[in-house]
Order: structure tokens, then C-alpha cells, then sequence
């Protein structure tokens, strides 16, 4: 086996060069007078509502519904403007809705009422220019194309012809304006989150006789209302409802099977151990492993506990302790881990509202805590327009206190469930998913994806799922015997002992150790990009199958931080043999980018675009999965082939050629013979920007099953890498020792 290698040196890096190319319009495009016609009809009855609407905002809120999912500059570049503002300034949220068995983009926008009367001159300008200069009414693709290159002269009346063209882009991609309102009610507390206006969120509430005390707001849009507060707003501002979900959640609960007596077990005192964070149910002191957890109930101490409300956290931290000792099967090599264990929820269910305060806590409180098992989720299924406030909550606490949380996948309870549920949308953290020991999905497994697009679960791993006390998980819960189980929340934990031991014990950053549990979940063969219900793939059983790989594969990582729009080395050195690369390649980039719920769909605020191959003779990429998006001869990539070919906008990037085909080695494109990557990094808001870590990992597999470990070493050190073979042992060994106290004398 040959261990995992870390490459370092400073990397290139290049701010954008590129200038804007010139306004496009989709081939086959028709843009009428007729069109047009029914857009001003619409413009107009949305001036009249906002007239006609007491003004407790001094804007308008305006949803835009496009025929596609639109690129960032596919969006409204004339109209919507304000005093020259670029309109992706004043976008207020984002959802999908399906058109013809297609996903198209539906965008909310927050404009003063003075923007909806301009729009409406300029539909009414570029409507009497459509007229007058051609005899369809109507103007094409090969029509817009000619004025653009002044090939055509036409009369623009008081227009511009930049502006005369922005305006036929903006209306060939729109489909109707619109108002969206909100007309649910409920009988429950819900946490709702409104469009974000230039009035405080306090204050606004106020004018309509919503009283709400800080307490009860989680940031500047998102709040926890009673349900008679929540009728009120709905009554007399349905408007401004972004999404509403309910406060309660029922816990998808654990599958217990039976119970075995067992005898009573010794375990040694905890010494340097890492310390794992559990966030769950609560804990048993009785059991046999009370000495290795730091046990603390966040709830009010006036909640009466009972015997069930122990049984689900003291099963998820006896894995997490001791897993390996009543499951050896699944021994992996990780040894053992201390907890410290947080009660937040009881088994009937929990306050989303409520525990998402106490989890920013707990971690604001525990900063040294770096792994967090989450193995509570909710019965209701996720929705295809947002995330859940306990997933986004999670994505942002991640990033804020450079932590990583392992979340449960959520267990079917009944047929009519699908969808994972809350937090497992989360989209920086690790989601498991079950399987049986059979390595097929589990009979309770319920799938994603996550905005309809980011893949979820991420990984899959045994869970437990059979008649036979075999086919399940054995925990430990409290001093009565052993439990067979089955979900879930059971399968987290044993990925939780995984991210634990790459990053506590061998070093590794968050986004490395992520990177290895998917790259080693997928291999070379990933298991699901359809179902949704796996994710990459089955996670290996044993640790050194993340971290260590075959004779005849070189596995290596690089991590960085991207500060700039280029962030790339052309010199990486694959081994040549007979001027050709007898390599296939695989490579698995993972970041943590900062998302904004109030974004809907378009969540991720980052996208990094990853190239990965050989270096040409004009000193560009060949990437091995024929990733265009960024060149400049590149012709046309529409955002939904874009998303859908290059995982653009997720936040993990997975690209495998594929070795079941007839071994047909590389030829060498460049005098140099060297291989690069290179990540472009792109902001959806256009006034944000900051540095993000990012972490790679590349595998390479010989096809004459050759081993080119030592040669592809030494190459890198010639070329001024600077090598470091990571082996577990020396890993280890170096952990112990950083832990041993020294005594001064």
C-alpha cells in the first residue's frame, strides 16, 4: 500500500482579466411587440397593488419568472436598474418552479415603485422600436446580432442601442412578472423568514401590530411567531413572506430491534484521547463508558426527563466511545474518543427556534471542539425552494468557528416519506445515509437532492437494517444489556470517529479530511448521482483504506487559500513513460463557502471552478472532464449544462475518468510534460468577497498496474514541491507525543 502524500508550495495566483463579452441572446430567441404587450400588462397591475397597498415598506417586491435557470448574467441588466445600479443589487430571494417538466428560475427583487414606472417606459420605448424598424413586430437572434456588430442601423427613438439591446437580452429571457404571496395558515408557532426591506425588522413588524422581542429572532430576517402573529402577517402582509416552516419538529425516531443481556465490561480511564462534540438527546450516567463523557443538559431544569429520553444521544456516544468493541465487524482501526455530550432535545421532539440558539452556543463555548455529531432529524421532509433554518443555521456556524458537524441522513417513518428532513440539508456538513451489510441503500432510507440540485446525503455507511440481530448496530444506551438498532443516526457516528481521526489525530484541515471521505466513498466507481439516496458512495470501513491506496495508485492532496479570482500551479509532475501518461485520474475538491438563505436556491454565495490535467503548449489546461466554462473561446454553455456537467455552485466537485474503458495512455502536449490544476473563484453577490480555504485531493491509478509512488516523489521534490508522506503510524505517534505534558523545571 502506498500512504497519502501532502504537496505543498506557494501557489500562482492572477486577479480577472477578462472584460465583459458582448450582450447575447439565446440562439432561435424572438423577442415581439406581443411579448411585450403582455409584460407591460402585468408591470402595470403590479404599480396598481403597490398603489393601492398602505405603504408600510418605500419599495416594491416584484418576482421575475425566467424561462430557464439563468447564469448570473443571463439575469436583469437594464431593467430593474436603479440610479446605474447593476439589478442582482436589489435581488431579495430565489426559487425553482417547474414549466414544461423544467426547472426555471423565479427571482424576487426589492425596488422602489419609481424602477417599476421607468421599466414601464422602457418596455413601451423598445415596443415602438420594434414597430417601426421591422415588419414582424419582432426581432431574432440573427436580427440582434447584426445591430450589436453595426452591421444593421435601425431607429432607436431616445434610446440608446446599448440600452436598446440590454433591454431585448432582459425580455428574452423572462417569462412574466409577478407578486408572490403567502396565503398558508396554521395552527403552530412557525419560524419565518420575510424579504429583507430598508425598514428594521422590529420596527416593521410593529405597523402591523406584531409585537417581537429580540429573543425571538435568530438574525435580521428570520423570527419565531406564534401562530395568531403569524395570521396577522399573513392578513395584512402576505407579501413579505419569504418561507415559513414550523417551529416543532418530531424526530425521525430510532429502530430498535430487541435486547441482548450482556456481561459487564471493563474499559480503560480516558488519557489524551480527542474530544468528540455529541448534540442530541440525552445521556446515561449509568453505563459502563460514563467515564470518557463530559455529560450537560442545556434544557430548562424544570422538564421532566424520561427513561426514552436517554435512550437515542447514550446510543449515538456509545458508538462514537467504544463502536468498535460490540460491532468488530466494523472495526476501523480508529481506537477510541472521549465526548463531551449535549442533551437538547427530548424524544418527543424539539423547537427549532429553541435549539438552534442553544447549538451556536454550545459551539461559541467549545471552540477546542472541532467534530460535531448531529444525529437529531426531523419527520418533515426538506422543501425544494430552501434550506431549513437548522440546516443554514449549521452552514454558518461552520464557517464561523472553522468547525465540521456529521449529520444523519433522517429515517422513513411512514411511505409517503421521500425527502430528507432538517438539518440534513445542511450543505457543509457530512450527511449520512444508510445501508445494509449488504451494501445496498437501507429499507428506511429517504433521499435528496437538496434545492433540487446540491447532491445530499454525501456519503453512505452501515446503519443497520434485517430481521437478524447481525444486520443491525449494537449500542449501548444503558446498564441493562446491548440494543440492536438500525438508522441513521446510527451510521453518522461511525463517519463522526473517521472525520475525528483525520483531523485530531493525523492534522488534517476540515476540508482535507471531508475531500478523503468522499473521494474514498466514490472511488473509482461512484455508487449514486441518480437515486440521491447514497450519495458518492459507501465510506471504507477501515482507516487506513481513506488515508493509504493500492500499489498501483499515487493518492495526494494539496490545500490553499483562494484570495484571488485565479488560484493555480502548472507544475505538477505525473510520471511519463514513453512520452506518454499511463495514468487515469480522479480528483475531489471540497470548500466551505458562506451561503444566504435569503438567497432561496441560489444559496451558495462562492463557486469555485476546478481544472484538472495536462498543461498544452499554450500554457492552458486540458481537463480531464473537458471543463470549458472559463474559456475564452468557449461558445455557449448554458447555466443549467453548466450545473449539471461541472457541479457548478456545489460546494464539492467530484470528477472521475473512467477505468472500466480500454487503457489508452495520454500523450504529452507540452515540451514540459507537466500536469496542472487551476480554481477560478466566482461571487454570486457582486459586492462580496473573501478568502476561502479549499482542499484537493487527486488519485492517480497506473494502467499496467505498475507502481510510480517512489518515482512520482522524487519528481515533485525536483520540482520544488515540498514532499510530506502521511502514514498513520507516524501520525499517531506524533499525536501522542504533542499531547504528553512537559514539566518545566
Amino acid at each position: 500500500m502506498n500512504n497519502l502524500l501532502h504537496l505543498s508550495r506557494d501557489l500562482n495566483t492572477q486577479k480577472n482579466t477578462q472584460k465583459m463579452g458582448t450582450i447575447k441572446i439565446p440562439k432561435g430567441t424572438v423577442v415581439s411587440a406581443e411579448q411585450i404587450d403582455i409584460l407591460l400588462k402585468q408591470i402595470n397591475n403590479i404599480i396598481e397593488y403597490w398603489k393601492n397597498k398602505e405603504k408600510y415598506i418605500s419599495g416594491t417586491l416584484v418576482s421575475v419568472h425566467y424561462t430557464t435557470i439563468v447564469a448570473k448574467s443571463n439575469r436583469l441588466t437594464k431593467l430593474f436598474s436603479y440610479k446605474n445600479n447593476n439589478p442582482s443589487e436589489h435581488i431579495r430571494g430565489a426559487k425553482f418552479e417547474h414549466v414544461n417538466n423544467r426547472l426555471c428560475h423565479v427571482i424576487t427583487y426589492y425596488v422602489p415603485l419609481i424602477v417599476l414606472k421607468e421599466t414601464k417606459e422602457y418596455l413601451q420605448k423598445v415596443q415602438e422600436i420594434l414597430k417601426i424598424n421591422f415588419q414582424t413586430s419582432s426581432i431574432n437572434f440573427e436580427d440582434f446580432n447584426a445591430i450589436s456588430s453595426n452591421k444593421k442601423r435601425i431607429k432607436l427613438q431616445s434610446l440608446s442601442k446599448t440600452c436598446f439591446l440590454k433591454i431585448i437580452h432582459d425580455i428574452s429571457y423572462v417569462r412574466k412578472f409577478d407578486i408572490l404571496e403567502v396565503s398558508t395558515k396554521t395552527q403552530e408557532k412557525m419560524l419565518v423568514t420575510i424579504y429583507q426591506t430598508n425598514i428594521e425588522t422590529k420596527e416593521l413588524l410593529s405597523s402591523f401590530g406584531i409585537t417581537i422581542h429580540a429573543d425571538n429572532m435568530l438574525n435580521n430576517t428570520t423570527l419565531l411567531l406564534s401562530y395568531e402573529q403569524y395570521h396577522i402577517l399573513v392578513d395584512k402582509a402576505p407579501y413579505l413572506i419569504s418561507m415559513a416552516v414550523s417551529d416543532f419538529r418530531n424526530i425521525a425516531d430510532e429502530i430498535v430491534k430487541k435486547q441482548q443481556d450482556i456481561k459487564t465490561i471493563d474499559i480503560p480511564s480516558p488519557t489524551d484521547e480527542p474530544i468528540v462534540g455529541v448534540i442530541d438527546t440525552h445521556f446515561n450516567k449509568e453505563v459502563y463508558f460514563k467515564e470518557w463523557v463530559e455529560y450537560k443538559n442545556t434544557l430548562d431544569e424544570n422538564i421532566e426527563l424520561t427513561e426514552r429520553d436517554f435512550f437515542h444521544g447514550t446510543a449515538v456516544t456509545s458508538i462514537i466511545v467504544d463502536g468498535p468493541r460490540a460491532n468488530p465487524k466494523l472495526d476501523d482501526n480508529c481506537g477510541r474518543f472521549r465526548v463531551k455530550h449535549f442533551g437538547v432535545a427530548t424524544a418527543h421532539g424539539f423547537s427549532s427556534f429553541a435549539i438552534l440558539k442553544v447549538i451556536r452556543n454550545i459551539v461559541r463555548a467549545n471552540t477546542d471542539i472541532k467534530v460535531w455529531n448531529l444525529s437529531l432529524g426531523s419527520v418533515y421532509e426538506i422543501n425544494e425552494n430552501y434550506i431549513s433554518p437548522e440546516g443554514a443555521e449549521l452552514d454558518k456556524i461552520q464557517n464561523e468557528f472553522d468547525v465540521i458537524f456529521i449529520i444523519a441522513g433522517t429515517n422513513k417513518t411512514n411511505l409517503n416519506q421521500v425527502k430528507i428532513g432538517a438539518p440534513a440539508d445542511s450543505l457543509n456538513s457530512i450527511v449520512v445515509n444508510s445501508v445494509n451489510f449488504n451494501n445496498q441503500s437501507a429499507s428506511y432510507t429517504r433521499k435528496g437532492p437538496v434545492l433540487s440540485f446540491f447532491y445530499k446525503p454525501d456519503v453512505s455507511y452501515y446503519g443497520g437494517d434485517g430481521l437478524r440481530a447481525d444486520e443491525n448496530i449494537v449500542v449501548c444506551c444503558d446498564n441493562n444489556g446491548a440494543k440492536y438498532v438500525k438508522g441513521t443516526s446510527f451510521s453518522a457516528p461511525w463517519i463522526t470517529r473517521k472525520i475525528a481521526f483525520l483531523i485530531y489525530k493525523m492534522g488534517l484541515s476540515r476540508e482535507i479530511a471531508k475531500a478523503l471521505i468522499i473521494d474514498a466513498a466514490a472511488a473509482w466507481k461512484r455508487k449514486d448521482d441518480i437515486s440521491f439516496s447514497m450519495g458518492y458512495g459507501i465510506v471504507p470501513i477501515k482507516i487506513d483504506d481513506i488515508v493509504t491506496s493500492p500499489d498501483d495508485e499515487i493518492k495526494f492532496f494539496i490545500s490553499g487559500v483562494v484570495q484571488e479570482y485565479e488560484t493555480f500551479t502548472y507544475n505538477l509532475p505525473i510520471p511519463l513513460e514513453q512520452e506518454k501518461y499511463p495514468f487515469w485520474a480522479r480528483t475531489t475538491l471540497v470548500y466551505f463557502p458562506d451561503c444566504n438563505r435569503d438567497q432561496g436556491v441560489d444559496y451558495t454565495n462562492i463557486e469555485l471552478d476546478l481544472k484538472f490535467g495536462r498543461v498544452t503548449q499554450q500554457g492552458t489546461l486540458k481537463a480531464i472532464d473537458n471543463n470549458k466554462q472559463t474559456d475564452n473561446d468557449l461558445k455557449c454553455l448554458y447555466e443549467e449544462d453548466a450545473r449539471s456537467l461541472f457541479r457548478k455552485w456545489d460546494n464539492v466537485k467530484h470528477i472521475c475518468e473512467d477505468t472500466s474503458k480500454k487503457p489508452t495512455p495520454r500523450k504529452k502536449i507540452s515540451d514540459a510534460g507537466l500536469w496542472g490544476l487551476n480554481i477560478k473563484y466566482k461571487e454570486r453577490l457582486t459586492s462580496y468577497k473573501k478568502p476561502l480555504n479549499f482542499g484537493i485531493i487527486v488519485t492517480l491509478k497506473e494502467m499496467n498496474k505498475k507502481n510510480k509512488y517512489s518515482l512520482f516523489y522524487k519528481l515533485c521534490e525536483a520540482r520544488g514541491w515540498f514532499v510530506n508522506e502521511i502514514s498513520v503510524e507516524n501520525a499517531l505517534m506524533l499525536y501522542h507525543k504533542s499531547e504528553q505534558d512537559i514539566t518545566l523545571e
